[in-house]
């Protein structure tokens, strides 16, 4: 739905800048989202404060949108020699650097706004999540786990979200933040089996290529781990029976996306990545439940 209203836009530049900041496929948007709606949920007892929820909503996609645009600005020179990226707007050469890093500016200048109208701890936070979010994309060129990164920078969102919620920092964040960090690596482990082998002939890392033949164990592993640091959150944070109930709908969620990538089938990878959005949305719902 959202590419179709994106591609059918009229103005050619607003398209390439809506397409360069991924308005047209909105999973990263829930990928970052969900971590910091679970905190807000958890934090106020199954019932979150919806000010922030809307707040983190707008934040959310703002701070995704920006870290496209910083990611493909990173790869401009890579972008043209990886199928699956050399149509974006930068690397095709439809939008120029100079507009794509006003984009970037303008898109850190909306979220420090939304950032005002947290609490000072949490305003402090948020300039650390966007260094992690803007410096992202050049931890491929330097480390073979670029996608541990990415799961910190998303993982920071809960961290974010509770100092909002609570004015404070309690370590019953900690299972949620350590939860974020290796769903996301795993999930993105997948997502990097999709260009793994043209990010071999440019020399770009990736957790992909780290795992080598054993890519979809790790990945399995990385699904254990996200399960068992929900489960110490929810007693952390002491959900109802119903949210370790839903745990047992997320096991079976990831032990059927192990099981459609059993062979390291590219389009399976895609198509499970994706279907993380789910999983976000079943632990957000269990948080809920009293």
């Amino acid at each position: 739905m959202m590419q179709r209203l994106v591609d059918d836009l009229p103005w050619p530049l607003g398209r390439e800048l809506l397409r360069l900041m991924r308005v047209d496929r909105p999973i990263g948007t829930w990928l970052v989202l969900w971590p910091s709606l679970w905190v807000l949920v958890a934090a106020g007892g199954g019932s979150p404060d919806w000010g922030l929820v809307m707040i983190f909503v707008t934040g959310a996609f703002v701070m995704r949108s920006a870290g496209c645009v910083a990611n493909d600005i990173a790869d401009r020179k890579f972008d043209p020699h990886v199928e699956r990226t050399r149509d974006r707007p930068l690397a095709a050469g439809r939008v120029t650097l100079r507009v794509a890093i006003v984009l970037l500016l303008v898109l850190l200048l909306v979220a420090l706004l939304l950032a005002t109208m947290l609490n000072l701890l949490t305003i402090g936070l948020c300039f650390a999540g966007a260094f992690l979010a803007v410096s992202y994309p050049y931890t491929k060129r330097f480390i073979d786990l670029p996608q541990l990164y990415l799961g910190i920078a998303f993982g920071w969102g809960t961290v974010i979200a509770w100092a909002a919620a609570t004015n404070g920092l309690q370590w019953s964040v900690l299972p949620f933040f350590l939860a974020t960090v290796v769903w996301t690596t795993g999930y993105d482990t997948l997502y990097g089996l999709v260009d793994r082998d043209d990010d071999l002939k440019i020399g770009v890392r990736s957790t992909a290529i780290l795992f080598g033949d054993r890519v979809i164990q790790a990945v399995a592993l990385l699904y254990g781990l996200t399960l068992v640091m929900l489960f110490i959150g929810g007693i952390a944070v002491e959900a109802s029976p119903g949210f370790f109930l839903v745990l047992m709908v997320v096991q079976g969620h990831f032990t059927w996306q192990i099981w459609r990538v059993r062979h390291g089938d590219r389009e399976q990878a895609f198509k499970m990545f994706l279907s993380n959005q789910w999983v976000g949305m079943i632990v957000f719902i269990g948080l809920g439940l009293r």
